[in-house]
């Protein structure tokens, strides 16, 4: 029982009633993001923000979005359009290699406002007259997200409006997204252990967290079915607008 209790509380560096609060929320916010498309990485963020050490934040939150990600990829791989994952993965790799070389950061205040300009116009402006983005379209998608993640962390909200520039239904905007995010976050996590983070500290917690967002993932999906697609792009667009919003109102409260 005293193993159990240190895999799942880091060696002591959280709380067990935090480690329980954590577990519980990945399951709700893995639910939350397959029936709504989008959300729950940001909301899972923002709780974990508060839970354990600056340090451990980003790479530990990343780490447990790959496998939630990567289940609900999994769950819906017939939807997946893999001409834009293809595309999406060459221009996330040229943005990692990127931002690694970048020693001079853009003050976080200025990024947080142009994501969330950006954002809005991309989830309602004007549509493009093509069917789908185009290959320099879905390469710059990629390189253009996978270097905003290295200095916002979580890019959800602006991935999700990369994709819904496409004019995928509601399966193909879940599928795709869930793939893009994994290949994201998978370069996340292979960047922190670059560049010396420990992960076997934090593997019990993250396990437990993977495996409880996993039965969300299920829940949310068989939920997602019986929901009507119109319905789906309005709470999609409402969703990743507020998110955006919040974007803003974090950077005036920094100003």
């Amino acid at each position: 029982m005293e193993y159990l209790y240190q895999l799942v509380t880091a060696n002591d560096a959280i709380s067990l009633s935090s480690a329980l609060v954590l577990i519980v929320l990945s399951l709700f916010t893995s639910l939350m993001t397959a029936m709504l498309g989008i959300g729950g990485g940001v909301l899972l963020l923002a709780v974990m923000a508060g839970a354990m050490p600056v340090g451990a934040l980003i790479p530990v939150h990343g780490l447990v979005q790959l496998g939630s990600n990567g289940n609900r990829a999994l769950m819906t791989l017939k939807y997946v359009d893999w001409s834009m994952v293809n595309f999406f993965a060459l221009g996330a790799i040229l943005g990692a290699v990127f931002a690694s070389f970048v020693v001079v950061q853009l003050p976080l205040v200025m990024i947080q406002f142009a994501v969330a300009t950006f954002i809005l116009f991309l989830v309602w402006g004007p549509k493009p007259k093509a069917q789908e983005m185009s290959a320099i379209g879905r390469v710059s998608a990629g390189t253009i997200t996978t270097v905003i993640s290295m200095f916002v962390g979580a890019t959800g909200p602006l991935v999700a409006a990369f994709v819904h520039r496409n004019n995928y239904d509601k399966m193909q905007i879940t599928g795709t997204f869930a793939s893009c995010m994994t290949l994201q976050h998978g370069l996340k996590a292979f960047v922190f252990t670059f560049v010396g983070f420990s992960f076997t500290q934090w593997a019990g917690l993250i396990i437990a967290m993977v495996a409880s967002g996993a039965i969300g993932t299920m829940i949310g999906l068989k939920m997602l079915k019986r929901v009507p697609t119109e319905k789906f792009m309005l709470a999609f667009k409402v969703v990743v607008s507020l998110l955006a919003l919040r974007l803003v109102w974090q950077a005036v409260e920094s100003l």
